[in-house]
């Protein structure tokens, strides 16, 4: 503990990972550092991303709300251009104006970029240093939590590190691939490789599996040296630590569909001061816009009833709770417009499709992919039928689609009204019309101003 008895936040994201890690059974991968937190933390077994694609998800995760609700339905750079909505609150925000001292190293990607300075005025925050590889961003937290440490206040450091996410290759030139390693990872497979059973086993996955491991393991290690230093600096006790991914892994029918691959996050939590540690695993369903208001009612801090998620502190605190019937994602824009929404429960996966677009969209970012998939058998094909029903429990990667099947009709029904009552209740802009990018609105502008 630190200033007025609050803990200090260390908030750990990283791109792209999902639950590829050693702890949630990837044996091939090699994750000693976050694997050794979830043995010493608590561990959820079934946390899920509101969106599967970097800023929408990274939107709720720091305002607690969807990202229908917080204006940010697509990307925050370059052309994409979404941004929070004006009155939305920043977590950052809060706990700074509660006396926290706030930092945000690394990744940026949940508000509509810019300098330093922007982005801490409009995220809450004292110090950004935005970018860097890993290890670079490692540096600068260690620099920061040495200094901190000797100060009267708690602290919140919101680290954000790009790996696993795809990167060029400068060096190896390779035409019209983009993989995960860039220039200064090794592929990893030591132990082999493990291929999701949604691709197909071919030596191109092979290869860019290797890529992902390596690429994981780079982030262990970075992430390991803070929570090193942590403990080093004698903050280990005191401090809440939260590590968590935007969604799941870049790999096609994982991020960017509706699928639980896309939509699945690791999330590990430890505060020894409070008992979240010994291994203990939780495995309700949890939501990313979960995390602002348990993060806000551990550090006893008000929670405002804008926030659309559900405190988790008590699953935390091992007390009684009421986990949820089922969690919700969306997408709507990413490469290009491509909206559907979902309701997952214990049991079932309902999708709605509100566009004829491609069976899935491609994350390779790569005009010769190495990586295919098992279902469909043609992709290029293949588009968006209206609605998608599974079965979680006999289908789990959601391979037969029984959206007309007459035995799940009550199902089928069930879930649409769920799902419509959720989105109204969100204010969702889809029950009004099609929802156009902030490109259009620029777009209209240039016209009219070349007159």
């Amino acid at each position: 503990m630190t200033g007025q008895g609050r803990p200090n936040i260390l908030l750990i994201t990283c791109h792209d990972l999902g639950r590829f890690l050693g702890t949630y059974g990837i044996a091939t991968v090699r994750t000693p550092a976050l694997d050794a937190l979830a043995a010493d933390g608590v561990h959820f077994t079934r946390a899920f991303c509101t969106a599967p694609q970097c800023s929408p998800s990274r939107a709720s995760l720091f305002t607690g709300r969807y990202p229908h609700s917080n204006g940010v339905l697509g990307l925050t750079h370059a052309e994409f251009s979404w941004d929070l909505g004006p009155h939305e609150r920043h977590l950052g925000q809060i706990l700074r104006e509660a006396g926290y001292t706030t930092a945000l190293m690394g990744v940026h990607h949940e508000s509509r970029g810019g300098s330093p300075a922007a982005v801490a005025a409009r995220c809450g925050m004292d110090t950004v240093i935005l970018g860097g590889r890993g290890e670079d961003v490692s540096d600068a937290a260690l620099a920061w939590l040495g200094d901190v440490a000797r100060g009267d206040r708690p602290f919140y450091l919101q680290l954000g590190y790009h790996e696993p996410h795809r990167v060029r290759a400068m060096a190896r030139e390779e035409s019209g691939y983009m993989g995960f390693i860039g220039d200064s990872i090794a592929p990893d497979d030591a132990r082999g490789v493990t291929i999701p059973p949604y691709l197909a086993d071919t030596v191109g996955a092979r290869e860019e599996l290797a890529e992902l491991q390596g690429a994981v393991r780079a982030l262990d290690a970075a992430v390991g040296r803070v929570l090193a230093g942590l403990r080093d600096l004698d903050l280990e006790g005191g401090a809440i630590v939260l590590f968590t991914t935007d969604h799941g892994v870049a790999l096609p029918r994982a991020k960017c569909s509706l699928y639980d691959p896309g939509l699945e996050t690791a999330l590990l939590l430890r505060y020894p001061a409070r008992g979240w540690r010994g291994g203990r695993v939780i495995d309700a369903l949890t939501s990313s816009v979960d995390l602002c208001p348990t993060l806000l009612e551990a550090v006893g801090l008000p929670v405002s009833a804008r926030m659309q998620g559900r405190s988790l502190l008590a699953a935390l605190d091992g007390a009684p709770f009421a986990p949820r019937g089922a969690i919700f994602g969306e997408m709507t824009y990413h490469d290009y417009y491509d909206p559907r929404r979902c309701i997952r429960t214990e049991r079932h996966k309902l999708i709605v499709n509100f566009s004829a677009a491609p069976a899935f969209m491609d994350p390779s970012q790569s005009w010769r992919r190495r990586s295919v998939t098992v279902v469909p058998p043609d992709p290029a094909l293949a588009y968006h039928p209206l609605l998608e029903l599974y079965d979680l429990a006999d289908d789990p990667y959601e391979w037969r689609n029984l959206a007309d099947e007459p035995t799940v009709a009550e199902v089928r029904r069930d879930l649409l009204a769920r799902l419509h009552r959720w989105m109204a209740d969100t204010d969702d802009p889809l029950l009004i019309g099609a929802v156009t990018p902030p490109l259009h609105h620029r777009a209209l502008e240039a016209l009219v101003g070349e007159r």
